[in-house]
């Protein structure tokens, strides 16, 4: 039941506005929240807390951000062997705008995020792992390397968006996009519905299987001729920041404990849906025992 998440970590500063700005508007916010953030971390911690053994592999800068990186992923009881400090750099950052009802904006700065290399990555580590989880807010050469030397189920999570070499794609056993990356993938619009987004993800040349994310509108599993839609419970949601990511760390757990791909994509849906309910990344993620069973 070991899992594997290669990727990002980043101290978020997250405002809490009445609605997002517009392009050049200025939006007063009330008070703003630090919490420990990005891709990789996050989906760690959501994995971890939900009781599966995770080690992360990843960089923090030499700062005293870092240090909010390394409690925060210990405290959830990630094992940290694979974590590198990088020398003269700052680690990665976050600022994020979250508006009543959880919509928000993110821009990062990757920081040391962007120095994790393939000199980083332990080939034993990686092989022995029963899950490999993997995101894009690292170099590629480094997905493509950790996604090599996997020895267990491979899931990677395409975001941000960017197109993709076919031999990567091909090494993966989920995709997990949302709409806008499935778009982006595909080299179409964004689906508007779950008959297009289904199209699109059969359309994708190279994963075994992937599975579309659809905020409120739960998810879709698409393994060959088989779609399978699983809906979302309805939640009262305060703050989807990192929802995407718990969902990743769900259906890994899941996955790890030998649960089929839709089984593990309604345990991920049902997971998701409570860290809406909660401010912050991390913060928000709940343990087993917070989420309601099928």
């Amino acid at each position: 039941m070991s899992i594997v998440v290669v990727g990002s970590c980043n101290v978020d500063f997250v405002v809490p506005v009445d609605a997002l700005p517009a392009p050049g508007e200025t939006v007063l916010g009330r008070d703003h929240l630090r919490a420990p953030g990005g891709k990789g971390a996050n989906q760690a911690v959501a994995a971890a807390r939900l009781g599966s053994a995770v080690t992360f592999v990843g960089c923090v800068g030499d700062d005293e951000l870092a240090a909010t990186t390394r409690d925060a992923l210990s405290s959830a009881g990630v094992d940290l062997a694979g974590l590198h400090t990088v020398a003269g750099v700052p680690s990665g950052i976050a600022l994020i705008t979250v508006a009543d009802g959880g919509e928000n904006t993110i821009a990062v700065s990757p920081g040391a995020n962007a120095h994790l290399g393939v000199e980083h990555l332990d080939a034993d580590l990686l092989a022995s792992a029963d899950v490999l989880l993997v995101q894009l807010e690292i170099p590629l050469e480094t997905v493509a390397a950790a996604v090599r030397a996997a020895g267990g189920t491979v899931l990677l999570n395409p975001a941000p968006a960017r197109e993709l070499p076919a031999g990567l794609l091909a090494a993966v056993d989920v995709l997990i996009p949302n709409r806008s990356e499935l778009g982006v993938l595909a080299g179409a619009p964004e689906p508007t519905d779950i008959d297009e987004a289904a199209a699109l993800a059969r359309s994708l040349a190279g994963p075994a299987a992937v599975v579309v994310t659809l905020g409120a509108d739960g998810a879709l599993v698409v393994e060959g001729d088989e779609v399978t839609h699983v809906p979302a419970a309805p939640v009262a949601a305060v703050d989807a920041t990192g929802a995407g990511d718990a969902f990743c760390g769900a259906l890994a757990d899941g996955l790890a404990r030998r649960s089929s791909l839709v089984e593990a994509t309604r345990w991920a849906v049902r997971v998701a849906g409570v860290s809406t309910t909660q401010r912050g990344a991390q913060t928000g993620m709940p343990r087993r025992d917070e989420v309601s069973p099928a």
